[in-house]
């Protein structure tokens, strides 16, 4: 039995580098429910300047942005593939990640499944996995990064960082 580590999918220099690098951002399980975390994920993308291209097959428009039912009806490059759906969905969408020729598969907390980023990695893309997007965002080049946070660790814990 092989134990699956996470640790090598939530590298700081890769995230630092996707970051910096990605212009296109297709959010795959973008919700137009302005209540849902990928909403305020995709809004926080478009406001700190990258394209966000909402993949929702249930949806025509999010975020101002014409929806499309899948990865591989995105008529334009995608750098980053941020992933908001059930852990088993994620072969699927690896496999539609690599085949569209994206540059990392991102998947947000609890979005776990060791075969999804086996295929992305095979496919030649980066993997960030059980990550939020936004948090990342937030803690190298945000705000957060401004004030010289740094802690690799989100807390709201009263006591401080232990």
């Amino acid at each position: 039995m092989s134990t699956f580590d996470l640790a090598r999918y939530q590298n700081p220099l890769t995230i630092q580098r996707v970051l910096l690098r990605a212009k296109n951002i297709a959010i795959v399980g973008l919700s137009g429910n302005s209540l849902r975390a990928s909403y305020f994920v995709g809004f926080y993308l478009q406001r700190h300047g990258y394209r966000v291209i909402p993949v929702n097959p249930r949806e025509s428009q999010i975020l101002g942005e014409r929806s499309f039912a899948s990865l591989r009806e995105v008529p334009v490059a995608v750098d980053v593939v941020n992933v908001f759906r059930a852990p088993a969905a994620l072969p699927g969408i690896a496999t539609e990640a690599v085949a569209v020729g994206a540059g990392c598969l991102w998947c947000q907390f609890g979005v776990i499944n060791e075969e999804g980023a086996r295929i992305a990695e095979q496919g030649g893309l980066s993997v960030v996995m059980d990550r939020c997007i936004k948090v990342e965002h937030a803690r190298y080049i945000g705000r957060m990064h401004w004030l010289g946070f740094n802690t690799e660790r989100i807390t709201s814990v009263r006591s401080g960082l232990q």
